[in-house]
C-alpha cells in the first residue's frame, strides 16, 4: 500500500526525480527513519557529508537514493520552510536545529512547578524565531487549578497575543484537549517544547488516542522529570496532523534571534527609542527612557535585567562567530 505523503505535510510541489521523496520522522546517530511512499525506511544519513552541507533533522524532507554498498542513503535535504533552533549547549556558537518544517510550536509547561519568566521568554524567542505560530499549553490543570490561573496571567502579561491553553492530565486527560486538537489539521506539523516532566509525551499520547510514547513520574522533591523521550520523533495523528515530541530542554540558548527578541521585549524596545543615546545599555546612562519607566514603577527591573542578558548573549554570539569565520579564513576578516 502506498503512503500518502500529503498526510505527512508534503505541499504538493514538484516531486524530485533524482531519488525517492520522504520525510524524516526520527534521527539517530548516523541513521534516520524516513517515511516514503513505500512506508518507513531506515536510511544512512551519511552524516559526515551532511554536516558539511545540511545535517538532517526530524521534519526534513529528503531525497533517498540507493547506494550499491550501503543501501538506502539520504542523497540530499530539500529546502526548509523554517527550523526550530537553539544554541548548541555543548558548543559556544553552533546552531542546533531541533526540528524542521514546523507550522506550530507548543510551549508545554507542567503546573506542578513554577514558571520563571526568563525561561518562558527564552522559549518564546526560540518559538517565534522559527516563524511558526506559537501557543502555550499548561498541563496538569486538573490538579493545580489555582496555579493554572496564576501562570496563565504571567504568560498573558509577557506575551498578550499568545494563546494559553490548559489541559488536565491523569483522570482529566481529555480536559482542554479539544482546544489543543483544534490547532492541528491535516498535514500540519506541531512541535512540543518544554522541560522534562512537563507532560509533553502524555499530551501526545492523549492527542493520538494511544499510549505510544513512554511517560515517567516526576520527583516529588523538585517536580523534575527524567528524560523518557530521548529523540525527536514525528508522529502521524490519526485524526490529522503531525506531532513532534522532543526531549526535555534545560538549556534554552537562543540563536541569531534579533527580531524575535525584539518581539518578546517589544515594550522595552519601544521605550529605548526615546533614550538619549542610540547605544544605551540601560544601566546608568543619563536620560535613559527604560530606567525612567523602572523608576516610575511601570516596568519591573528584573525584566530589564533579563532583556540586557539576552541582548548581551546575542552580541557575544555574533563576536565569536566573526572570530570563527576569521580563523577559517586564515586570520583575514571575512568578506561581507
Amino acid at each position: 500500500m502506498s503512503i500518502d505523503l500529503d498526510r505527512y505535510g508534503w505541499s504538493g510541489g514538484p516531486v524530485p526525480t533524482d531519488g525517492r521523496l520522504g520525510r524524516i520522522v526520527r534521527v539517530d546517530r548516523g541513521e534516520c527513519d524516513v517515511i516514503a511512499a513505500e512506508g518507513r525506511v531506515r536510511v544512512i544519513s551519511d552524516s559526515q557529508r551532511a554536516q558539511d552541507v545540511l545535517a538532517p533533522a526530524t521534519g526534513d524532507w529528503v531525497v533517498v537514493v540507493d547506494d550499491p554498498e550501503m543501501g538506502p542513503v539520504i542523497g540530499r535535504v530539500l529546502g526548509r520552510s523554517n527550523t526550530v533552533s537553539r544554541r548548541d549547549p555543548s558548543e559556544a556558537v553552533v546552531e542546533q536545529v531541533l526540528v524542521a518544517n514546523v507550522d506550530l510550536v507548543l510551549i508545554v509547561h507542567g503546573l506542578d512547578r513554577p514558571l520563571p519568566p526568563g525561561r518562558l521568554e527564552r522559549f518564546l524567542v526560540v518559538g517565534w524565531d522559527s516563524g511558526a505560530e506559537v501557543a502555550v499549553v499548561l498541563t496538569k490543570a486538573d490538579r493545580y487549578e489555582a496555579e493554572a490561573v496564576e501562570v496563565a496571567a504571567v504568560v498573558s502579561a509577557l506575551a498578550p497575543e499568545v494563546r494559553v491553553l490548559t489541559v488536565g492530565m491523569g483522570s482529566g486527560a481529555h480536559e482542554g484537549l479539544r482546544e489543543v486538537a483544534a490547532l492541528m489539521g491535516p498535514g500540519r506539523t506541531v512541535a512540543l517544547l518544554g522541560e522534562s516532566g512537563a507532560g509533553k509525551s502524555t499530551l501526545v499520547n492523549a492527542l493520538i488516542g494511544d499510549d505510544l510514547l513512554e511517560t515517567g513520574e516526576v520527583r516529588s522533591s523538585d517536580s523534575r522529570g527524567r528524560h523518557t523521550t530521548v529523540s525527536r520523533e514525528l508522529i502521524l495523528r490519526p485524526a490529522g496532523g503531525l506531532l513532534i515530541d522532543t526531549p526535555g530542554i534545560r538549556a534554552v540558548g537562543i540563536w541569531d534571534a534579533e527580531e524575535s527578541l525584539a518581539r518578546v521585549f517589544g515594550d522595552l524596545e519601544e521605550r529605548a527609542a526615546d533614550c538619549r543615546f542610540n547605544d544605551c545599555a540601560h544601566l546608568s546612562e543619563p536620560d535613559c527612557a527604560v530606567l525612567a519607566e523602572v523608576a516610575a514603577g511601570r516596568v519591573d527591573v528584573r525584566r530589564v535585567i533579563r532583556y540586557r542578558a539576552l541582548r548581551s548573549e546575542l552580541e557575544v554570539q555574533r563576536e565569536r562567530e566573526v572570530d570563527r569565520s576569521r580563523r577559517r579564513a586564515g586570520g583575514r576578516r571575512p568578506r561581507r
